[in-house]
C-alpha cells in the first residue's frame, strides 16, 4: 500500500467517528483551541484532544502556536484530496447514468412514447 493510500484510509477511520465529524464541522468556521472544541461534547478535554490527534494522524488538521494558544486549524488539501478521490467516482458513476438516460430516451422515441424527463 502506498503513502496515498495509507492517507486515505486514515483520513476515511478519523472521519468515522461522529465526534471528529463534529470537530472538523466546527473548524470548518476557523481554528480553534481544544477548548473552544471541547465545548459542545460532554466529554473530557483530554478525550477530545485524542480525537484532535487522530485527526492530525490523518493530516486532516494542523496546529499552530499563537503565543499562549494552540490553534488547531483544517488542512484544506487533504480535505481537497478526499474530495477529489470521491468525485472521481462520482464522475464515472453520473457519466454512466447519462448513458443509461440516452439509452431510455432512444428506445422511448423508437417506441412512439414519450419518456419522461425526471427533474
Amino acid at each position: 500500500m502506498d503513502s496515498d493510500d495509507a492517507l486515505l484510509d486514515a483520513a476515511f477511520a478519523a472521519l468515522a467517528d461522529p465526534v471528529r465529524r463534529r470537530i472538523i464541522a466546527r473548524l470548518s468556521r476557523g481554528p480553534a483551541t481544544v477548548n473552544e472544541l471541547a465545548e459542545p461534547f460532554a466529554i473530557t478535554k483530554q478525550a477530545v484532544s485524542k480525537h484532535i490527534q487522530v485527526l492530525e494522524q490523518a493530516q486532516l488538521v494542523t496546529r499552530t502556536r499563537d503565543a499562549q494558544r494552540r490553534p488547531v486549524h483544517l488542512n484544506p488539501v487533504r480535505l481537497e484530496a478526499l474530495t477529489a478521490w470521491i468525485d472521481q467516482y462520482r464522475l464515472v458513476r453520473e457519466g454512466q447514468f447519462r448513458s443509461l438516460d440516452a439509452v431510455l430516451h432512444s428506445s422511448a422515441a423508437a417506441s412512439g412514447t414519450q419518456a419522461k424527463d425526471p427533474s
